[in-house]
């Protein structure tokens, strides 16, 4: 099993993104590239300890591999708005690339690469951060789109379009 770690916005609607992806075993939402030592949600909301929402995913690179997760992250979330996703904004909701190693920092730079060359005009703003330490969320942020996210209007406005995506742009990278 090898791990990713992204920031995209909101922990919620990304973590939805990635639990459909074969190959991924695992999605726990977190922060991550702040300086206060175990941030609660409150903090990270205030913008002020300089942690991004992101997700850290398990995975078994025989099936998905790091460079593949990458497409899809770039692919569901919009890599161009500096330091907010749609209506959530600051720098909590920054598009971030965690890499845990120097394969992966090599891959982030790649993946950022590959996405800029297939949208001419456009030009991804997301970071390559980190080393940095991993903050698990509290409990009720986990698999929230599979519970309260149901019943969530925020959810309900924002997940599907990114599923849709998914769908779309990944199919072959889905599960069963």
């Amino acid at each position: 099993m090898a791990q990713a770690i992204f920031a995209g916005g909101c922990f919620w609607c990304t973590e939805a993104v990635f639990r459909s992806i074969a190959g991924v075993s695992a999605v726990e939402s977190g922060y991550i590239g702040g300086t206060v030592p175990q941030p609660s949600y409150k903090q990270v909301c205030t913008g002020e300890t300089g942690h991004a929402e992101a997700i850290r995913i398990a995975f078994d690179p025989e099936v998905v591999s790091y460079a593949d997760l990458l497409d899809i992250h770039m692919g569901t979330h919009d890599p161009t708005q500096l330091n907010r996703q749609g209506n959530d904004v600051g720098t909590q909701y920054r598009t971030a690339l965690f890499p845990l190693d120097d394969a992966q920092r090599s891959e982030a730079a790649a993946g950022i690469a590959r996405w800029n060359a297939a949208h001419p005009g456009a030009q991804a703003v997301t970071t390559i951060e980190g080393p940095a330490e991993w903050f698990p969320a509290e409990d009720y942020h986990q698999e929230y789109w599979q519970g309260e996210g149901q019943r969530n209007p925020y959810c309900l406005a924002v997940i599907p379009p990114k599923l849709a995506k998914l769908q779309k742009g990944f199919a072959e990278k889905l599960k069963d």
